[in-house]
């Protein structure tokens, strides 16, 4: 996956979306249609390659805050109501870490627009009705000065709204944390739970995923690994790629990466790679098949 960094799209404008009249936007989209997307690592690059002929704007949210779903919502609506002038790709970022980190978000709500691959940054956390309007109508303009003016095709039938389900309370201290970016106390709460009730897996998952996400945050990923390749023998450094390629979505290289430094090591080292290697095994996924077969491999480098 890429994504292109800021440069060739004029953000000016949006500094008084705030305050400038809004144009009218579209009619009332038709019945049944949609133009709002759940984004996967599968369909994100031909999401950001749609953004050359129609825009786009992305939505980074949690299921696991009960603010932030709502938002996104209502976000849908909103951006339903523009009939295709724009579409709304909604990234859950429990699902979705990887594309969380490579989008540089430190919370949730984060939302911003995508204008030919490149991305314009709009607004963390929630605004009202009228605002997003703005924020929308905005990027439009912006977009149409940059040749961007296509209608995007509806996704399908719209969805029966249900409601959300009840947030867990076990996990709403540290659920706000996590929506917040608030990694290191997500992280404490997590592990609360866990040393509670070590059988609790729904824990153990979020605090793997909430533990990546603290360690890989801010980390500049070029510096990362000219880090660990100038020095192979660096297990801090070469755990910390294995972070960052789990977080981008290279999770071959990740487990090939540690395997062959459980190879490498020994003692106290080689048990400190071998518990991260099961750790981001859970941010994985059990069931994940390259999850089997790197089990099976660190059981020959162990054995």
């Amino acid at each position: 996956m890429s994504f292109s960094r800021p440069g060739a799209v004029d953000l000016s404008a949006l500094k008084n979306a705030a305050t400038s009249k809004p144009p009218s936007s579209a009619g009332a989209a038709p019945a049944g249609a949609t133009w709002v997307v759940d984004v996967t690592e599968q369909n994100f690059q031909q999401i950001l390659t749609e953004s050359a002929s129609h825009v786009v704007v992305l939505s980074l949210w949690t299921s696991r805050a009960e603010q932030s779903a709502s938002f996104n919502a209502l976000l849908g609506r909103v951006a339903d109501s523009y009939g295709g002038r724009l579409q709304l790709a909604q990234i859950d970022v429990d699902t979705n870490p990887q594309i969380a980190q490579m989008l540089g978000a430190q919370g949730v709500p984060f939302v911003l627009g995508v204008v030919k691959g490149q991305p314009v940054p709009l607004f963390q956390g929630t605004a009202d009705e009228p605002e997003v309007r703005q924020y929308f109508d905005e990027l439009l303009r912006v977009a149409e000065a940059n040749g961007v003016t296509g209608t995007a095709a509806p996704s399908g039938g719209a969805a029966p709204v249900e409601e959300e389900p009840a947030d867990d309370p076990r996990f709403a201290a540290a659920d706000d944390a996590y929506a917040e970016g608030d990694f290191a106390t997500a992280v404490a709460e997590y592990e609360k739970l866990v040393a509670a009730n070590p059988a609790d897996s729904e824990a153990a998952e979020r605090l793997a995923g909430a533990k990546l996400l603290q360690r890989t945050s801010g980390v500049d990923l070029n510096d990362a690994r000219a880090a660990a390749a100038d020095d192979p023998a660096d297990v801090d450094a070469q755990l910390l790629v294995a972070d960052l390629d789990v977080a981008g979505g290279h999770v071959d290289d990740a487990f090939g990466r540690l395997i062959d430094l459980v190879r490498a090591t020994a003692g106290d080292e080689r048990e400190r790679v071998r518990a991260r290697l099961v750790e981001l095994f859970t941010v994985v996924g059990t069931d994940d098949p390259r999850v089997g077969q790197a089990r099976r491999a660190l059981a020959s480098a162990l054995f």
